[in-house]
């Protein structure tokens, strides 16, 4: 191989010896001087590296796919769980791939063919892109990158030019009726020869020339090889398109449309051909019918797509291609217009489940709209509430109706349901079996039924009870030769009603007292209407026979007439005459207790979870929250979980009525139980549950739903009473009431609220269970309230700060007294009554004119008496022309405290100077009345 120096070769490319070194650096041809003999070998090492650095390949690379991202973003609002609208971004991508088909090389026909010596004469002036040397038609049809695309110089005749930009008319015609094209292709960047990938033309023109006989020969293997490669891939596309195209003579068209397309459209930024210079008219023509149908193919791809909905607002690039977010479009097209318009906006209507109090939010919340849309409508509906203020569940539910939603009373997350399930679960599993029965005394107050009690139990309670009556509900268990027989002993005072109910409900058979020198009064009939109401049998006790004035037929009178009516006269209640003094017919008594029980057949579940009623409930300072508890079913165990109203609670210990600790209590049996984290409300049922988690759960359920309840029920109250309290000021009595036992502070709050009148008004503000603590104190300075303890004491701090403060505290024993004091305390805090007493008559008789003091007037009084200071009215023929008072009163020049009747006195009205000779003067006093409840 001819061989020559590096600085001749740089002469000859018209480039600096050094530069020229440096890139044969670069190359990896070891040169150091001008001097040194440079190869053929190096300078094609020296113009491959010059591609390389400047993005051209000895084999370009073609590429058979193309990949369009598109991205559509949309905005959707959703209310968040406090009510407010929130803005979310959604961002949808879409790809689209374009595939390379290539064609078989075949021949467009008559005048369109190109010779075998076109052919060739292209092939030659493409040497450094072999691959691309097939046909015109073939390297229009690829799609290449700007970079990677070859320099074609075209040196057919202007003749063959001619035709073939005739035949691409011929398919742009037809191109226009048939179906939208599958592809979209690139045209060829064409330029002349000499534009060449390196940086120097003559370095480029030197080794072209230099190349030799073999470079020519691998050219034409190469090309042989592509042809029989796209030949191949045609012959596969072909038959994947069978059903399409069943026979190749249809195949033309498609090539044609592709052909035409390839020349007249591309995506990057076009380079100039010769011939199209030549011809602007015909380019312009076709660029503007391939633009139209790419614009038309797009906007159907993009309809057909869109019907994938996504939520909410789709503004924010529907259809196009992604772009920076400086160059968002600013409207969207009229197509997506369209499909936005005649999209409904759908009302979704919501099933709502609302608990018994929901407040204003979470109810927004469960509707899926803005907590001010529900405030709005509460407005229109004449309720002024906030966004966070609690609703009962009929209000909540109108309001839903009204905005168009189904409302529905909640009962998913009652934790209750477990209990109904598990005692439903219970009672048709376990076996029954007999139990004793539990009897309620009842009767007016001291006719007598603790003494009767005590003589059954061989004990003297009525002498530990405060006033000598009952004021607790007492459980005792007794046994006796004939039985064993639970009673229940309840107070007769009409204080205790809900006592009273409470024995009824839980009893299984009454015994009604009734002293027989008393007859029937208000609290036996009351006492019959419980028993009636709860549907338990009566059995009457007529008590103190031993007394010489007893009655037993006028007893029984007013028990028929009450519609109690004995077995003599045909009726179902046994009359049996006791005496509590000396025992007489205490046995044919309890004979007949036992008798009733047995007509009843009284069963209960034993072998199974406890259940239970709350009888009483108290706090012992050293013990905590202390309940009694009569068993209905079921065993009552020391160490069971236990759930009793909102308070829960493991029983640590298990006493009897006497106080002596037991193992447990089986049914109709009374207990005392410790262990519970409250006092729980008397009449609460009892439940023994095995999981104290779940105990837990319902007990604090119990107690936010008590309390929602109670918020309420306070604010319906507010709304109600909002205009009745703006007239005439009423005065209110505030008082906070401490009690032994749950029952006696039921009691007394009910006695003193029914005290309350149009002017006083009660007002408890704190009831409870235990001693008086400096807690309560320091409410009571608040408030200015009244304390009042009930069988309690307080304790010395909160004596203390009484003391300091000058807090009222009142202890009482008895219901009686506390009742009275409250009734005085109420008579003091009424206004008094005013009445006016005419008290003298006089007559002005003659007026005398002094300069200083103004008209005295001489007066003889009629009638009465006259006092200094006294309230009088002028009287002119009968006529009240003035109402004031005397200024002074004087007789013989003299000061006088009084003028009695038949006396001359003078005197002068205080204000008033207009006097008349025969005018009266009425002498009044206005005294003050205590006024009474």
């Amino acid at each position: 191989m001819a061989s020559s120096s590096v600085e001749a070769f740089a002469t000859e490319l018209k480039v600096p010896v050094e530069t020229l070194l440096e890139q044969l650096q670069a190359a990896g041809v070891p040169k150091s001087s001008g001097s040194d003999s440079i190869s053929e070998e190096d300078k094609e090492k020296l113009l491959a590296t010059l591609r390389k650095s400047h993005g051209k390949a000895d084999k370009p690379t073609i590429r058979k796919k193309i990949t369009l991202t598109k991205r559509q973003t949309s905005e959707i609002r959703q209310a968040d769980s406090t009510g407010k609208s929130r803005t979310i971004q959604v961002e949808v991508r879409k790809k689209r791939v374009f595939v390379k088909r290539d064609q078989p090389n075949l021949k467009i026909g008559g005048e369109d063919e190109l010779d075998n010596s076109d052919l060739t004469d292209i092939s030659n002036q493409e040497k450094k892109s072999p691959n691309d040397s097939p046909s015109i038609l073939d390297s229009s049809k690829t799609i290449e990158n700007s970079n990677n695309s070859d320099d074609v110089k075209l040196t057919t005749s202007s003749d063959k030019e001619k035709k073939l930009v005739k035949k691409k008319k011929t398919n742009t015609k037809n191109t226009q009726g048939s179906t939208k094209p599958e592809e979209v292709t690139t045209k060829n960047n064409i330029s002349s020869n000499q534009e060449l990938v390196s940086p120097n033309s003559d370095l480029k023109s030197s080794i072209e020339i230099d190349k030799d006989s073999q470079k020519e020969t691998e050219d034409s293997k190469n090309k042989k090889n592509t042809d029989d490669e796209v030949a191949a891939i045609n012959a596969l596309m072909t038959a994947a398109r069978s059903g399409k195209l069943p026979s190749t003579s249809k195949v033309s068209k498609p090539k044609k449309k592709v052909d035409k397309a390839s020349t007249t459209m591309k995506l990057s930024r076009p380079v100039p051909r010769p011939q199209d210079e030549d011809k602007p008219k015909e380019k312009k023509q076709e660029k503007s019918i391939k633009s139209s149908q790419l614009s038309s193919t797009w906007k159907e791809e993009a309809q057909k797509k869109r019907a994938l909905k996504t939520r909410g607002d789709t503004s924010g690039g529907g259809g196009g291609w992604r772009v920076g977010p400086r160059h968002k479009p600013k409207s969207s097209t009229p197509e997506q217009k369209n499909i936005e318009d005649e999209l409904p906006a759908e009302i979704v209507v919501k099933d709502v489940h609302i608990p018994e109090t929901i407040s204003v939010a979470d109810l927004a919340h469960k509707m899926s709209i803005k907590g001010a849309e529900v405030v709005k409508a509460l407005m229109t509906m004449g309720q002024m509430v906030t966004i966070n203020q609690i609703l009962d569940q009929e209000t909540a539910m109108i309001v839903v109706e009204e905005m168009g939603h189904k409302a529905f009373a909640a009962k998913l997350d009652d934790p209750e349901l477990f209990l109904v399930e598990s005692s439903i679960s219970s009672d048709s599993e376990i076996e029954h079996l007999a139990r004793p029965p539990v009897v309620t005394i009842m009767g007016h107050v001291d006719h007598g039924k603790t003494s009767l009690l005590d003589l059954i139990r061989r004990a003297k309670v009525v002498d530990n009870e405060a006033g000598g009556i009952t004021q607790h509900i007492g459980a005792y268990n007794v046994v006796t030769d004939k039985g064993t027989i639970t009673f229940l002993d309840t107070p007769g005072h009409e204080a205790f009603t809900a006592m009273r109910a409470r024995g009824a409900n839980a009893t299984d058979l009454v015994v009604l007292v009734v002293a027989a020198d008393d007859g029937v009064m208000p609290q036996t009939k009351e006492a019959i209407s419980h028993a009636k109401a709860a549907n338990v049998p009566i059995v009457v006790a007529i008590n103190k026979i031993d007394k010489a004035e007893s009655n037993i037929e006028k007893v029984r009178g007013e028990l028929v007439a009450e519609e109690v009516v004995p077995e003599e006269f045909g009726g179902d209640a046994p009359f049996i005459p006791v005496s509590a003094k000396n025992g007489k017919g205490l046995d044919a008594l309890l004979e007949n207790i036992l008798l009733q029980a047995e007509i009843l057949e009284l069963k209960a579940q034993v072998n199974t979870l406890a259940k239970g009623l709350i009888v009483e409930a108290s706090i012992d300072k050293g013990r905590g929250p202390v309940a009694t508890v009569l068993v209905q079913s079921g065993t009552l165990k020391k160490g069971d979980f236990v759930l009793a109203g909102a308070s829960f609670g493991r029983v640590r210990a298990l006493l009897d009525e006497n106080g002596k600790t037991i193992k447990s209590a089986g049914p109709s049996i009374p207990a005392e139980i410790l262990g519970l984290t409250d006092v729980p409300q008397a009449g609460d049922e009892l439940l023994v549950l095995g999981d104290e988690r779940k105990a837990r759960e319902i007990a604090l359920f119990r107690q936010g739903k008590f309390r929602d309840v109670r918020l309420a029920k306070q604010q319906a109250a507010k709304l109600e009473n909002v205009f009745d309290n703006m007239g005439d000021e009423v005065k209110t009595l505030p008082l906070i009431i401490k009690s032994d036992v749950q029952g006696s502070q039921e009691a007394i709050a009910g006695s003193l609220t029914r005290l309350s009148n149009e002017e006083i008004k009660i007002g408890l503000v704190h009831t409870a269970v235990g001693p008086v603590t400096d807690s309560d104190v320091n409410l009571a300075i608040a408030s200015q309230a009244v304390i009042i303890g009930f069988n309690v004491r307080a304790d010395s701090n909160a004596r203390k700060l009484a003391e300091v403060n000058g807090i009222d505290i009142r202890y009482y024993n008895v219901i009686y007294d506390a009742v009275g004091d409250v009734k005085n305390a109420m008579q003091g805090m009424l206004s008094p009554e005013k009445k006016e007493e005419t008290t003298g008559l006089v007559e002005i008789r003659q007026i005398f004119r002094v300069s200083k003091l103004g008209n005295i007037a001489g007066c003889m009084v009629l009638e009465g008496v006259v006092r200094r200071n006294a309230s009088v009215r002028l009287l002119r023929e009968n006529v009240v022309v003035w109402t004031g008072e005397l200024d002074s009163l004087k007789r013989f020049k003299e000061d006088t405290k009084e003028v009695k009747e038949g006396f001359e006195c003078g005197l002068t009205l205080k204000g008033y100077d207009d006097i008349k000779e025969g005018d009266q003067l009425e002498v009044f006093e206005v005294r003050e009345i205590a006024r009474a409840l």
